[in-house]
């Protein structure tokens, strides 16, 4: 089984936005919607936090799950894919 992870609200990719964000004469949330928009969209309408992804490898890991197998979970808030 494995944990694919959309965007992640890190240190390093909180940087990123507000680096966007000044860029763009925004503020952090401006520069999280830029961010958001060139991922095609996030339905949740923010990026996930560690602790979210923290807390499916927790379940995945635990007796509570012992008979999950063969899966692909993707934690994305409904992340919506790009075509280039």
């Amino acid at each position: 089984m494995s944990v694919a992870p959309g965007w992640i609200l890190t240190e390093a990719s909180h940087e990123f936005a507000a680096r966007l964000a000044e860029q763009a004469g925004t503020d952090l949330e401006g520069g999280k919607q830029i961010v958001m928009s060139a991922l095609g969209g996030i339905p949740i309408g923010r990026p996930a936090s560690p602790e979210e992804v923290a807390n499916l490898i927790a379940f995945l890991a635990s007796e509570r799950a012992a008979s999950i197998t063969g899966t692909e979970y993707i934690i994305d808030g409904g992340t919506v894919p790009t075509v280039k």
